[in-house]
C-alpha cells in the first residue's frame, strides 16, 4: 500500500535557523513528500525581524505564543495568539517581534514553496509601516484577519450577546457527529488556493474513514486524538503534526478524556461537492 501522510512529533520538533532570529519547524512540504502544501511552525526572537519579501503562494498563519507585528500594504497589525489571517500572492509583509519574549505562529502555505527556486521568496521594498492596530473583528474594514478562542468552537456559547460580530456565515458552526468545526481563512477572507479551520471533538466525536482530492494538515492544539493514516494509528497530542495526502484514507476519534481540539488545513481548496469520500458509503448495500 502506497502510504500518504506524515507524523511529526512535538518531541522530536527540529527548528532550523532561516535568518537571524528566525527559527523555523518544517512539518510538510516537498522535502517530506507533499505536493500541494508547505506547513511550518515559525519563531520570531524578541527584537527580530523578517525583512520585507513577498512570495508565489498564499500563507495564511495562526499565532500561537506571543505578539508579532505583520506589516502590508495595508497597515501594521499587531497580531496576539488566537489572530489568524492571510497574506496573498505577490503582497509585500515584513514580521517584527518587538516585545521581550519569542512569538510562534503556525503557516500555511500554497502552492508548496521549491526549493529550487529558492523557496518562491523574492525580497522587496518594505511597506511603510504604521503605528500597530490589534485584530479587530467587529471593524468592516478588517478584511484579512480574524480571531478565534476555545470559547467560539462552543455549540452552547453561540447566542448573539457572546459573539464577537453579528450572527452570520463567518461566524456559524458547523456540527456534526460530536464534532465542531469553525472556518477560519478561506474564500471569504481573500484565500484562493487553501483553507484553514479549527475543528473540535466532543468526547464521544468520531470522523469514520475517509479520504480527499486535496492534501490536510493538522496540528494538535488541546487533547488527544486517535488518528488512523493508511491504515496505521497514531496517537496524537498537543503540539503534534500529521498531514493526509490526496487519497489517504483517515479516521479521527477522540482518545479522550476531555475535548481535542486542532488546527486544520486543505490544499487546494475543496471542491464544491465530493470533498469527502467515506468508505462506509461506497460499501455494498
Amino acid at each position: 500500500m502506497t502510504v500518504r501522510h506524515i507524523v511529526s512529533r512535538a518531541a522530536e520538533a527540529d527548528f532550523a535557523v532561516r535568518a537571524d532570529g528566525y527559527r523555523v519547524r518544517s512539518a510538510v512540504g516537498e522535502h517530506a513528500g507533499a505536493v500541494h502544501t508547505g506547513f511550518e511552525i515559525c519563531e520570531l526572537s524578541p527584537a527580530g525581524t523578517l525583512t520585507a519579501h513577498m512570495h508565489s503562494f498564499e500563507e495564511s498563519f495562526f499565532m500561537l505564543e506571543g505578539a508579532a507585528v505583520l506589516t502590508t500594504p495595508e497597515g501594521s497589525t499587531r497580531l496576539a495568539p488566537g489572530d489568524y489571517g492571510i497574506v496573498p500572492v505577490g503582497v509585500p509583509h515584513t514580521w517584527t517581534n518587538d516585545n521581550d519574549v519569542p512569538c510562534r505562529w503556525a503557516q500555511m502555505q500554497a502552492p508548496q514553496p521549491r526549493s529550487r527556486y529558492g523557496d518562491d521568496t523574492f525580497p522587496v521594498p518594505s511597506p511603510p509601516a504604521t503605528a500597530p492596530v490589534p485584530v479587530d473583528v467587529r471593524d468592516p474594514r478588517t478584511r484579512r484577519h480574524g480571531h478565534i478562542e476555545p470559547a467560539n468552537m462552543d455549540p452552547e456559547k453561540q447566542s448573539q450577546d457572546l459573539l464577537a460580530v453579528s450572527a452570520s456565515m463567518r461566524t456559524a458552526l458547523l456540527v456534526y457527529s460530536g464534532i465542531t468545526v469553525k472556518m477560519m481563512v478561506d474564500g471569504d477572507l481573500g484565500a484562493r488556493l487553501s483553507t484553514m479551520f479549527m475543528v473540535q471533538y466532543e468526547p464521544d466525536g468520531v470522523a469514520g474513514p475517509h479520504d480527499h482530492p486535496f492534501e490536510e494538515t493538522y496540528l494538535i492544539l488541546e487533547g488527544r486524538t486517535e488518528a488512523v493514516l493508511d491504515g496505521e494509528r497514531h496517537l496524537l497530542g498537543p503540539g503534534d503534526i500529521a498531514w493526509a495526502g490526496a487519497g489517504c484514507v483517515h479516521s479521527f476519534t477522540n482518545a479522550g478524556p476531555g475535548r481535542v481540539r486542532w488546527l486544520e488545513t486543505q490544499a487546494p481548496q475543496p471542491p464544491s461537492r465530493h470533498s469527502y469520500r467515506f468508505a462506509r458509503d461506497w460499501e455494498p448495500q
